[in-house]
């Protein structure tokens, strides 16, 4: 069975949710204290995936996930394999075939250590939103269908909730360019007509080209904005009730959350490759 990892602690809270969006996906998962994992008390290589969830760590003092990439960028961690930088262990983590899924916070500690959209050096970065303030509130979003990201296979479009007050990606010059042209941004918001939204409310941050997430080159670094744990049961919608009545009178079926197909994308491409049962030793 595909095992998911959620850490916590320092100020992440959407834990609990994304742990259940695993398990309603069919994967075993499991919760642990962020700092147990850089101790060695947890091992990230006996599982196959690792979500990096929403919250608010360190209180984003200096602003939203800096302050947690830095920790991550300067302590070593304990891996079977030793110690290594923990950009180190999740780039060996990734080249099993793993699948790392940062949502909001989790998506601004990736960007803040350059591991989206996964160059060497910082690329992108995440700042306020254009509005000045925090924007919790529905967006609708389109898939990139050439995106290598292996947790939207399949998937065309999803209504899922933001909740964040640094959702505006910022992008160092030429980068914009070379995201676009190796098709790593993975979602973008449009508006009521499927069209790229350039302005608010419907594009919610200001985002260039509208991106609302991005994966690197290997599709198996996965980072966005709006929350799809938060959207894997119909009735997290705001509008379940009428959706309800809507297919009883069309005679359809009630559909599922928007999210869970998400997750279970990366269930089944852990099934398929079996990270977790790759030995330490053989990956890069």
């Amino acid at each position: 069975m595909t095992r998911a990892l959620i850490p916590t602690g320092l100020g992440f809270n959407c834990e609990e949710e994304s742990a259940y969006a695993f398990r309603r996906a069919g994967a075993e998962t499991a919760v642990c204290d962020i700092r147990d994992l850089l101790a060695g008390k947890v091992d990230l290589f006996s599982f196959d995936a690792l979500m990096l969830c929403g919250g608010f760590t360190f209180a984003d003092d200096l602003g939203s996930g800096k302050a947690l990439a830095n920790v991550l960028r300067f302590r070593l961690m304990k891996t079977p394999a030793g110690e290594m930088p923990f950009v180190d262990a999740v780039q060996r983590f990734v080249s099993r075939g793993s699948v790392v899924l940062g949502v909001c916070n989790g998506f601004q500690i990736l960007t803040r250590l350059g591991l989206l959209p996964g160059s060497a050096s910082q690329d992108c970065t995440l700042a306020a939103n254009d509005s000045g303030r925090f924007e919790d509130r529905w967006v609708s979003l389109k898939v990139n269908p050439r995106s290598a990201c292996v947790a939207t296979r399949g998937m065309e479009t999803m209504e899922l909730p933001v909740r964040h007050g640094e959702g505006k990606l910022v992008f160092a010059p030429g980068a914009l360019e070379r995201v676009v042209a190796e098709n790593q941004h993975v979602f973008q918001y449009v508006d009521a007509f499927g069209r790229i939204a350039e302005s608010y409310p419907e594009n919610p941050n200001g985002s260039p080209l509208a991106i609302a997430g991005l994966c690197d080159v290997t599709g198996r670094i996965i980072g966005m904005m709006p929350h799809p744990e938060a959207h894997v049961r119909f009735e997290q919608h705001p509008r379940w009730t009428r959706i309800r009545r809507a297919c009883r009178e069309e005679g359809r079926a009630v559909p599922e959350g928007a999210g869970l197909q998400l997750f279970r994308n990366i269930v089944t491409h852990c099934q398929e490759v079996r990270p977790c049962e790759t030995p330490l030793s053989e990956s890069s």
